[in-house]
Order: structure tokens, then C-alpha cells, then sequence
């Protein structure tokens, strides 16, 4: 296993609910990245067809025309545009973490592929509970989008959506799989706006989600790839985002990454900056981040405090013995 390597946090705009388009986007970020030398590489939550922040602002029937167009041009895992990107990644000779809207017949799910330098999907998950609104769009991950850690050439790399980073439970079974690289995928997010104008929670803003990820990283004692996407002001009407006050163009970004123990590795970027964010780092340093604080070894009560696990996925159906 390689100790020194370098990662890489997407911060760039959808090609909004363009199936086609947003192949092609990512392709095009994976073949930069491998030229920049990038081992490992994430991707916003939903970046496939990108993230509807109209599910949040109007109503069903103000967003049923636009949705009925997501579902159309939302991922199939066994696709071929899921084969493009296979192939891409694996000429480009990296570990990529995609986030896309996953369509499985006639539903969609939160997903992360975990795509191999030999361009295979070594992991699929779903995330195991969409945010509040977000279950009238996508369904629940079961028992195996548990796991969300997998062993690389770069070492253990896991991956969570959004929210998922405020699920306890969630978080401390992922440090249970021994996490040393995590990928933290996000929709664009923006900051608090003034409540004169809107009452808006704090933790529904680029800040907390930063926050969170970051405590993730010195809780976890893991770096962080914490990869968003960003929205422009052309592209406000196309999304029914006109007008909405929570939304800011251009804005949404907030990538970063972050050490072990939870310090910033690169310098932020302004929130409607495009790019792969990057940096260096040496997996060997995550020890020193242990050695003080080790969540499921040396700083645990496990006769005291343990996590029951459910492995086994729930089925829709199942055949009875004859």
C-alpha cells in the first residue's frame, strides 16, 4: 500500500439534469486529475444529474415537470454510461468515489459507487435515509450500504453522503471498518441567509456541513475529501431557482480537505469556484492522530458501550421452500 498520495475534492457545477452532459463532465474531471497526479478522488452527492434544491423551495406540483425530467435522466449502475466512466477511470489508473442519483427501475436511490484503478465498482452504497424532503424523490439504502469502507492501493477509503455525516451511529461503524481516507459528498450549500428576509437553520448551511465533515475527521481521526457542487446564475431559471433566497449564484462550494485531526489542508476557495482541490498527504500521519485518540481502540469502552450492527439487506420479496 502506497503511504504518500495525493486526493482530490471535486468543487464544480452539474451538467444539470443532463445525463449525457454530466458523463461527460466527469470524464473530463477524472482525466484532469489523473494528470494532476491524483490518487484518489471524490465527487459531490447527486453530482449525476446534480443536486434539485427545488424539492426544498416549491411545491410538488411546481416541481413535477422538472423531476419527471431527473428520473429520466438519473444513473443506472449497469448502464453504459456507467461503463464510460468505468473505462475513463481506469485509463486514468485512480480510485474515484461517484456520487449520482441512482435509478434501479422505477426508483431512485443516493448513491456512491467505489470505482477501482482497474475501472470495476469494488463497492455500491445507498444512502441509508435521505433528508427530510429528499424521501419524496429517492428510496432508503438497506443493510449492505452499511459498509462504506473498501481497501485500495491507497489505503482504506470510505465515503458518506451529506447528512449521513449527523448519523452517529452511522459514523462510528464507519470507523469501525478502519477508515484512513474518506470522501464526504455534498449538494451545494450556502451560507445563512439574513432573517429579516428568510428563516433558515444553521445546519442547513455551507458552514454546519463544512462543520460536520470536519468532525468527522477529528472523530474519526481520518482525512477528509469533502467534495460539493456549485450552481451559476444561468442556470438558475433551468433548476426553478429564480427569485429563491437561499440560493446565492454563483455560490454552493465549500470543499476541503482536512487532516486526521481535523486541520484544513488547502486553502477554501470562494464558493463559485470550479476545479479539483488537492493536496498531498501521508497516510502515516493519521498515528498521530490515534496515538491521542483512538474512537474504537484504546479510547473505547466496549464493555460498556458497543454498536449492534444488522448486516443482512431487507428483500421486497421472498420465495418460500416448497
Amino acid at each position: 500500500m502506497t503511504q504518500k498520495i495525493r486526493v482530490g475534492a471535486v468543487q464544480a457545477e452539474p451538467a444539470w439534469i443532463d445525463l449525457q452532459g454530466g458523463v461527460d463532465k466527469t470524464i473530463q474531471l477524472i482525466q484532469q486529475a489523473s494528470r494532476d497526479g491524483v490518487n484518489v478522488l471524490g465527487f459531490p452527492e447527486v453530482w449525476i444529474p446534480g443536486y434539485p434544491w427545488i424539492i426544498w423551495t416549491r411545491s410538488v406540483v411546481e416541481s413535477t415537470e422538472l423531476m419527471h425530467d431527473y428520473m429520466a435522466n438519473s444513473m443506472s449502475r449497469t448502464s453504459p454510461e456507467m461503463a464510460r466512466i468505468c473505462a475513463a477511470v481506469k485509463e486514468a489508473g485512480i480510485f474515484v468515489v461517484l456520487g449520482y442519483s441512482e435509478r434501479d427501475g422505477a426508483s431512485l436511490y443516493i448513491a456512491q459507487s467505489f470505482i477501482s484503478t482497474e475501472g470495476k465498482i469494488v463497492h455500491h452504497r445507498r444512502k441509508v435515509k435521505p433528508t427530510h424532503v429528499e424521501r419524496s424523490i429517492w428510496g432508503d439504502g438497506q443493510a449492505d450500504s452499511l459498509k462504506s469502507v473498501v481497501d485500495t492501493p491507497f489505503g482504506k477509503v470510505g465515503g458518506l453522503n451529506c447528512w449521513e455525516h449527523l448519523q452517529p451511529l452511522l459514523r462510528y461503524y464507519e470507523y469501525c471498518q478502519g477508515v484512513q481516507v474518506h470522501v464526504a459528498s455534498w449538494p451545494p450549500m450556502f451560507p445563512l441567509p439574513d432573517p429579516k428576509e428568510l428563516k433558515w437553520p444553521y445546519h442547513e448551511t455551507a458552514e454546519a456541513s463544512l462543520r460536520a465533515s470536519q468532525f468527522l475527521a477529528i472523530e474519526g481521526q481520518s482525512f477528509v475529501i469533502l467534495s460539493t457542487q456549485i450552481i451559476t446564475e444561468g442556470n438558475l431559471e433551468k433548476l426553478n431557482l429564480l427569485g429563491v433566497k437561499i440560493i446565492q449564484a454563483p455560490g454552493g462550494g465549500f470543499s476541503m480537505i482536512f487532516g486526521p485531526d481535523g486541520k484544513m489542508l488547502c486553502e477554501p476557495w470562494p464558493a463559485g469556484k470550479e476545479g479539483i482541490m488537492q493536496t498531498d498527504i501521508d497516510l502515516r500521519d493519521i498515528d498521530y492522530a490515534k496515538g491521542l485518540i483512538d474512537t474504537v481502540g484504546h479510547y473505547s469502552r466496549p464493555d460498556l458501550l458497543s454498536l449492534l450492527v444488522n448486516p443482512k439487506a431487507a428483500q421486497t420479496y421472498q420465495l418460500m421452500d416448497s
